[in-house]
């Protein structure tokens, strides 16, 4: 019997978004899998009979048609998205056009329009990475002008979707006043066969932080907290370069404290093995917008497989997280002294408790248990096949 075919789409760089690549990974041995999205094919493991559309580089781009946003025309506006169009044309081009799929993975709100206009033979399914019309909603402009039309696009298509899902509850309670039932995946991390490394009996502790080097990140703080506290640390932080001035300030800032290093980042297969040297994940994300007062980012579940401690902001996802399984703590606010307070009490003691709770719970909160709630919607979809559904 053949296996059933799947698109997943998505408007991203697939060899190096790591939320998408589960999801290729994930059904890579059940089914037969294509991938459209931006540069190169995703390689690895199990992935030799995945085949990839790449959008041309020309089309890789989100920017909508101001004149078309200010006439609210928002049909032409999703039309006329250059990944949008990008996509269409090159899955044409690969004899990849309507009826061509029997599911279609999408991901996040602005594919969701073309899956449905792809007419996969038995449904698509919606993955939501954030809230989108909270994305910049902390900017006056893009909560006018930007907002109503993502709101639309969710409206008019994502409830169109057999099933969908987000990375969090918060988030999925948003997209339910909008009549989308979304299930939650977490941003987990693979499974990784690691043990804590001892919390040493004396010097410095080790404390580490990973991910974007964004001005929105607020990363600043950090650096700061690691010179307020009274208790001996050190601080190291593996930043991609997003925003090459922002990283490179950091850079200069984190130079003058003697305690404080701004590293290159390392490949996502290396970053697991490279976090376990440390003591414990560090993290402050500002409530600036709704979906950071929702996160429930890949960093915790980085810093759980390294079996870190971790000290994070309140943010309710997160705190969540963090006091269910013990793994660390959580501070009062999210500024340089509400880290620096947390820093002031902490034991080695506690450290080590909190490594060995990350160590505990590394299997409930892996990837491997995650991403069921996809296997679970993409299946049910093609369960139809049996019963003769588009």
């Amino acid at each position: 019997m053949p296996r059933p075919s799947l698109l997943v789409l998505s408007f991203s760089p697939i060899a190096s978004d790591a939320r998408v690549l589960k999801q290729v990974r994930l059904f890579a041995e059940r089914y037969d899998v294509t991938t459209c999205g931006f540069g190169p094919a995703p390689t690895g493991p199990g992935l030799d009979g995945v085949r990839h559309v790449e959008i041309p580089a020309e089309h890789a781009s989100l920017a909508l048609d101001g004149r078309l946003i200010t006439l609210r025309a928002y049909p032409l506006v999703e039309r006329r998205t250059p990944a949008v169009v990008g996509a269409t044309r090159a899955l044409a081009e690969a004899g990849l056009a309507r009826g061509a799929f029997d599911v279609i993975l999408a991901n996040d709100v602005e594919s969701v329009p073309l899956a449905l206009r792809l007419r996969p033979r038995l449904g698509v399914h919606a993955d939501l990475h954030e809230f989108s019309p909270w994305l910049h909603e902390e900017n006056p402009a893009w909560k006018r002008r930007i907002a109503p039309y993502l709101t639309w696009l969710v409206r008019r298509h994502v409830r169109r979707a057999a099933s969908a899902t987000t990375v969090s509850a918060g988030l999925a309670r948003a997209y339910a006043e909008l009549g989308v039932d979304a299930g939650v995946v977490a941003n987990a991390a693979p499974y990784a066969p690691l043990d804590p490394v001892p919390v040493p009996d004396d010097g410095p502790l080790r404390l580490v932080h990973s991910g974007a080097g964004l001005a929105n990140r607020f990363l600043e703080t950090l650096l700061e907290a690691a010179t307020l506290t009274t208790t001996p640390v050190t601080l190291d932080l593996f930043l991609t370069r997003n925003d090459p001035g922002y990283v490179d300030t950091l850079r200069e800032r984190a130079a003058a404290t003697g305690n404080v290093t701004v590293h290159e980042p390392v490949p996502y297969a290396d970053l697991l093995t490279t976090l376990n040297a440390y003591d414990v994940g560090v993290y402050l994300l500002p409530p600036v917008n709704r979906n950071n007062a929702n996160a429930l980012p890949n960093k915790l579940f980085d810093f759980v497989q390294a079996r870190l401690g971790v000290v994070l902001s309140p943010n309710p996802e997160m705190a969540a997280v963090v006091r269910e399984h013990g793994i660390g703590e959580v501070t009062a606010g999210y500024e340089a002294r509400d880290l620096a307070d947390v820093l002031d009490r902490l034991t080695r003691e506690d450290v080590r408790a909190w490594k060995d709770a990350s160590h505990a719970a590394a299997h409930t909160l892996s990837a491997e248990e995650q991403v069921g709630g996809w296997a679970r919607a993409v299946d049910a979809i093609a369960a139809r096949a049996a019963g003769g559904a588009r």
